[in-house]
């Protein structure tokens, strides 16, 4: 059994640690970002276009941008689609954006296969999953542990690798005060992000 790693208050007070860094300032830090919307809203343009900045170190809107290598999971669409996208959106591209319109589910080789891109793209700074169920693996489980138990795995990869993680997802069509309450799923998607 592995034994816990343990640090102590007093340690922990007078050690210098490093920030998290942001892979845009301001806005999207390092480590798992969950971000939803309606259907047909215009996430997965949003998500091109953050996308393009980051890989050519363009600011998005007037926020500054970490160059580096971009991994966009583009599960719910083709390459025809995402090239019609990037013609609308700009005249130039760099190879330091990459596409999927495939990958393996979350319990079904997703993360070594996200393993094997940042072997070959070790300056990677982004990469966007879009969408999460696209990942996902259905279950009748609990549902609370599911959510939890998929989101952990994106999230510890994210700080292991000290690279921004954005996942794409809906929301519920029923209303609610709350912003949480409208994430399609549990509080265990949102219970580890931020």
């Amino acid at each position: 059994m592995q034994k816990l790693n343990l640090v102590e208050a007093e340690t922990l007070l007078y050690e210098p640690l490093e920030k998290p860094s942001f892979v845009v300032d301001g806005l999207i830090p390092t480590g798992l970002s969950l971000f939803c919307g309606s259907q047909k809203i215009g996430k997965s343009w949003l998500m091109l276009k953050l996308c393009l900045c980051v890989s050519q170190g363009l600011p998005l809107w007037d926020m500054q941008t970490k160059a580096g290598d971009v991994l966009y999971l583009c599960l719910e669409d083709t390459f025809f689609r995402i090239q019609d996208r990037l013609f609308r959106l700009t005249d130039e591209a760099n190879r330091k954006l990459h596409f999927a319109v495939a990958s393996c589910k979350l319990s079904d080789g997703l993360m070594v296969q996200l393993e094997d891109y940042l072997k070959v793209y070790p300056d990677s700074r982004l990469i966007v999953i879009d969408t999460l169920q696209k990942i996902r693996t259905a279950s009748k489980d609990n549902a609370y542990a599911n959510d939890y138990g998929d989101i952990s795995l994106i999230k510890d990869f994210a700080d292991r690798h000290s690279l921004s993680v954005v996942v794409v997802h809906h929301i519920r069509k029923q209303n609610d005060s709350d912003v949480f309450n409208k994430v399609s799923g549990t509080t265990g998607l949102t219970g580890l992000c931020g």
